[in-house]
């Protein structure tokens, strides 16, 4: 099902929320019009078009999760553990939730991770 552009400026409103609301964590608009959120200028979500995800994924999780349909490598950073979530409809709140929340904490000082579940 693909999204109509209201539908995918909620659910990049509702990922917003849910990274913003991590210990220091910035939003910043990167090459043209990319959107990413930041701890400490190092970058832990690309939210997309509020269709999809990319973020760092646990490395004992990623083989699982390459494994659903919905996930890919990410491009340019799939070496680096990155993977792309096309969301689908109904989006799992709990699980974009999840996603954002383990790659913020592999990617922030181990202070600031240590702050969130």
């Amino acid at each position: 099902m693909a999204f109509t552009a209201k539908q995918r400026a909620s659910m990049l409103d509702t990922m917003r929320a849910i990274a913003l609301a991590l210990p220091e964590a910035t939003e910043e608009l990167t090459w043209g019009e990319h959107i990413n959120f930041r701890v400490r200028k190092k970058i832990f979500c690309f939210p997309g078009d509020g269709d999809e995800l990319t973020v760092k994924a646990d490395p004992e999780e990623r083989v699982a999760l390459l494994g659903d349909p919905r996930v890919s490598p990410a491009p340019y950073l799939a070496r680096g553990g990155w993977v792309r979530v096309q969301l689908t409809s109904p989006v799992d709140w709990d699980e974009v939730r999840e996603l954002i929340h383990t790659s913020y904490r592999l990617i922030a000082p181990k202070k600031l991770a240590a702050q969130v579940e």
